[in-house]
């Protein structure tokens, strides 16, 4: 990185450029450390030195004796003087170089050259004009960009700029090698001849390239080495007038470390080439480009190739920066998605598996486990729960409050070595203020192959340099594997687990105050409740003595009365059954009736005929209508029209235009019909409940063909018309349709031992149980069965493999519950489901089915 504070102290002692030519007080000295196919030469108003080496002269064709103790100007043209000064007018900043291609320094004699300040010096540097070499017009760049940026994906970006770099340079290999955060390097693309073996995906130890030479490739951008057996120039002389060595950090033909030289001799390089890629301002990787004999890249083509790097790197940061940006996105939409689930959740242990689902996609994970209130639930891979409270209280230890992630767990927590074949990551998300509460991400071991060039671990060692970084002699790649570790979380996901904590612990309060508002109001809804059963109780025992007050005549016998009052009792109970079977909801009128005629006049009932509008009507108005239809029976049987073997009821009905309920009741063909002399309770009741309790009209006329009533109740007691009913069927026989053998999946013994005997009743000749699914799959393979009983839940498993082979093989069979939630299975298999604890009739019904099917 570039130090403005080194860069303002720079500017300040740089020399002025009009010192160009007039510079005469020192002569040129020999200097070197530089590469040897150009010359250099640094000036300023206090010394001059020069050339890269003895045989300057003829490089830069002065002759020996006019350069040595001479000035600038006596052998550089005026013209290129002027040039130069020019451009020195321009280095503005700290590490800018100014370049001038196809210069004439010197009569007849053409070169490139490139101006910098170092210190307080300038210094310029001079190579041959190449006249083969392509035109270095930036234009060319301009293509090579375009392929770049229509490549649709980070790796074709890579495989795009290698492939260019090699097609500008004429590089055997070029590769591009990318810096991992704890300094180690990949090759993640490269463009080589067909006859050099791959280095694709290698991996190369921190120590290749040590953090000072980094820093070096973020301030020069492209570093060139022409032949690595070519002996450097010593810098004659190595200090300046004030003491100070040269610094040629900016120089391009400043010589490589005999180091890095060895280390490529090694490879068999001859010549390399590095293009800095720089990711806002820090080292992202290299173009590092290798040729197997030595080559000199002109210098125009260097520029290009360092102007395709920082609009390389541009393109690069944009595209990195848009995928981050899209799954950053993807995370977000996922993650808003995940809080609307929390949002709306009522209880996130009874979601947890959507839970699960809807974390997935913003998480990758193997496994996930929910500690919540002291229970634990789990979901995918994951340890056993007596680790999982393990590993609550190492987490409790290691920071309750905090995101606590980590890809090798079993390196802080020993325990952790007992299940890393389940959990060797993990990544825990605090949920509430409580220490005990977490939400735990796992992912499962995976024994990561990292490709090395050589061992990473043999980087430094006794070398003919002395103890100093040596190039490893062999390059073979060899495997790396790392066990106990799983896919290391992202700073991404760490992010997202942050996000997700807040939300969770907001949600997790929110509950909690929820929970405590709906205990209180529970207790209210308790207390009112109580109150109200209180008074039904009072009223229902009013009621019952008010009927057996109402119901004693001095006529009657004990065993009379005991038959009124038990008979009225009964009708009100049967009216209560039938309202709370639909939960205190409306009832069916005609429901009410036929049920009525059933208990009372037993075989009689089929005489009692009912038509018209079926409704449902509110649990009040059935209470009494129960007892009405009762009392109207009750003197049907004694005295009317279902006293003898001739007569019926006809009940009718009707809704009118105010919405009113009214029932017609006619008795005809019974006996000749008399007004009675008295009223009795029974005639009270006709006459008097409907008007009293309900607001209603009652009219009761004794004709002698049989008696007529009306009675109309208001339309608040009508709820609607009830849904159209159909007859019902007849009990199966008693076979039911079952036959020969059966097999029963249940891992429950008693319940089988039950629907065994059943199924035997029922005609089964050999019943087969099984309590497992693998011992049932057994039993398949084994023998033939001709029905099948299946249990859905099987404690940690369910009956659905056995219910797929008993499909393949096209054997009825039926499916049993105790939870009553099984549509899934169902819906897959069409097979009939019947619930626990087991009713014959429900069987016997069940297995009709299939066996109609079958």
């Amino acid at each position: 990185m570039n130090d403005p504070r080194r860069q303002s102290r720079q500017q300040s002692q740089r020399p002025e450029a009009a010192d160009l030519t007039t510079c005469d007080r020192e002569p040129i000295h020999i200097i070197g450390g530089i590469q040897p196919f150009g010359a250099l030469i640094a000036f300023s108003s206090d010394w001059i030195v020069g050339s890269a080496s003895a045989n300057v002269s003829e490089f830069l064709g002065v002759p020996h004796e006019d350069l040595v103790g001479s000035r600038l100007s006596d052998w550089i043209l005026p013209n290129a003087a002027s040039a130069l000064r020019r451009r020195l007018n321009q280095l503005s900043f700290a590490d800018a170089v100014e370049r001038i291609f196809d210069i004439e320094l010197v009569a007849d004699r053409r070169f490139d050259v490139a101006l910098h300040v170092s210190g307080n010096s300038f210094v310029l540097e001079v190579e041959h004009r190449q006249r083969e070499q392509a035109d270095h017009d930036a234009s060319h760049v301009r293509p090579l960009i375009d392929r770049v940026t229509r490549a649709s994906s980070l790796k074709e970006i890579y495989e795009i700029g290698a492939k260019q770099v090699r097609a500008l340079t004429g590089f055997d290999r070029v590769m591009v090698y990318k810096f991992s955060p704890d300094g180690s390097g990949e090759v993640v693309a490269e463009a080589r001849s067909s006859h050099l073996e791959p280095y694709l995906n290698l991996r190369y130890p921190a120590s290749d390239i040590p953090k000072q030479a980094r820093a070096l490739y973020e301030r020069n951008l492209l570093r060139i080495i022409s032949d690595v057996a070519e002996e450097p120039v010593p810098i004659e002389p190595y200090l300046s007038p004030e003491g100070e060595p040269l610094d040629l950090s900016m120089s391009t033909l400043r010589a490589s470390s005999p180091i890095h030289c060895e280390y490529l001799t090694n490879m068999g390089v001859h010549a390399s080439m590095s293009i800095s890629i720089l990711r806002r301002g820090e080292l992202w990787g290299l173009f590092a480009c290798h040729h197997y004999a030595p080559r000199v890249v002109p210098y125009p083509t260097r520029t290009l190739c360092e102007l395709f790097g920082q609009f390389y790197s541009y393109v690069l940061e944009q595209r990195e920066g848009d995928e981050a940006r899209m799954l950053a996105d993807r995370a977000s939409l996922a993650h808003r998605n995940l809080s609307v689930l929390l949002a709306d959740s009522r209880d996130i242990a009874e979601n947890f598996d959507v839970f699960a689902e809807s974390l997935g996609e913003v998480i990758a994970f193997d496994g996930v486990a929910l500690f919540l209130d002291g229970k634990i639930q789990r979901s995918g891979q994951t340890p056993e729960p007596d680790h999982l409270r393990s590993l609550a209280k190492f987490l409790n230890r290691a920071g309750a409050s905090r995101i606590y992630a980590s890809d090798h767990l079993a390196g802080t927590m020993p325990e952790a070595e007992a299940f890393v074949d389940r959990a060797a990551g993990v990544l825990a998300i605090p949920i509430s203020r409580t220490p005990r509460d977490y939400l735990v991400l796992f992912r499962q071991e995976v024994a990561r192959t990292v490709t090395w060039a050589g061992r990473p671990d043999k980087a430094v060692t006794h070398g003919p340099n002395g103890v100093r970084l040596t190039p490893r002699k062999s390059f073979e790649a060899w495997k790396e594997t790392v066990s106990a570790h799983s896919l290391p979380w992202t700073d991404a996901e760490v992010a997202i687990a942050e996000t997700l904590r807040v939300t969770m612990i907001e949600v997790i309060l929110r509950l909690t105050d929820e929970a405590a508002q709906e205990r209180a109001a529970a207790h209210e809804r308790q207390e009112l409740l109580i109150a109200e059963l209180n008074h039904r109780v009072r009223n229902i025992l009013n009621l019952i003595r008010g009927l057996v007050g109402q119901s004693r005549s001095d006529e009657q016998s004990i065993d009379d009365f005991v038959a009124v009052v038990g008979g009225r009792i009964q009708a009100l109970a049967r009216a209560h059954d039938q309202i709370t079977q639909e939960q205190w909801q409306p009832g069916s009128l005609w429901e009410l009736i036929e049920t009525e005629a059933q208990a009372y006049s037993g075989e009689k009932h089929a005489r009692v005929r009912v038509e018209g509008d079926d409704v449902l009507i509110t649990p009040t108005a059935h209470t009494v209508l129960a007892l009405v239809v009762h009392e109207l029976l009750t003197n049907a049987m004694k005295y009317g029209a279902l006293s003898d073997s001739a007569g019926s009821v006809a009940v009718r009905t009707v809704i009118e235009e105010n919405g009113d309920l009214c029932l017609e009741w006619r008795e005809q063909g019974g006996p000749a019909v008399q007004v009675p002399k008295r009223r009795g309770f029974g005639s009270t009741i006709i006459e008097r409940s409907i008007p009293f309790e309900l607001k209603g009209t009652a009219e009761l006329h004794y004709e002698l063909g049989g008696i007529k009533g009306r009675f109309c109740i208001p339309s608040h007691f009508v709820a609607g018309h009830a849904a159209p009913r159909t007859a019902k069927k007849a009990p199966a026989g008693p076979r039911g349709g079952v036959h020969g053998r059966v097999l029963i999946v249940e891992d429950n013994m008693i319940i089988g031992l039950d629907a065994e005997m059943m199924l035997q009743a029922m005609g089964a000749e050999d019943v087969v149980m099984a309590s497992r699914a693998t011992d049932a799959l057994s039993e398949l393979a084994s023998a033939a069965f001709d029905f099948a009983l299946l249990d859905v839940n099987l404690g940690q498993e369910t009956s659905e493999p056995v219910a797929e082979r008993l499909a393949a093989l096209s054997v009825p069979f039926v499916f049993a519950t105790g939870y009553g939630e099984v549509e899934q299975l169902t819906g897959r298999f069409d097979a009939p489901v019947v619930l626990k604890p087991f009713a014959e009739d429900a069987l016997r019904n069940a297995f009709a089915k299939v066996a109609a099917k079958s």
